[in-house]
């Protein structure tokens, strides 16, 4: 009985950590962008509220306008949208790399502290 209130609690664990690493995803994201350099842009007319539905939810997108190639993240929680030019996009690139390697690091050390009733060997 103990093994399966275990196993219940550290999946109760996982899934909460997973809810909670979704919504800090998302406003990660919006922070490197913000980071790189891209701007917030308004969708403060009924066509740009209209086109901010369309575009693919949590992932940057390139467009093309003016024969000039863009990148968006839509945020229909601030009813707005990301914009970045390809330098500011390669800058959000190379920010989303650092932080990566940075959670993994940290991640690494906290299950190397983590040992439990294992202790240190």
């Amino acid at each position: 009985m103990r093994k399966v209130t275990t196993l219940l609690g550290m999946l109760g664990a996982v899934v909460l950590v997973a809810m909670w690493t979704g919504c800090a995803s998302t406003k990660n994201t919006e922070n490197l962008l913000s980071a790189a350099g891209f701007k917030l842009v308004p969708a403060n007319t009924p066509q740009r509220q209209e086109h901010l539905k369309t575009l693919p939810a949590n992932k940057v997108s390139m467009t093309q306008r003016d024969g000039q190639t863009y990148f968006v993240y839509p945020d229909p929680k601030n009813n707005a949208l990301y914009v970045g030019n390809q330098d500011q996009y390669n800058q959000y690139q190379k920010l989303r790399e650092q932080n990566q390697l940075a959670q993994e690091q940290l991640n690494a050390a906290q299950l190397n502290a983590d040992w439990g009733p294992w202790g240190v060997w």
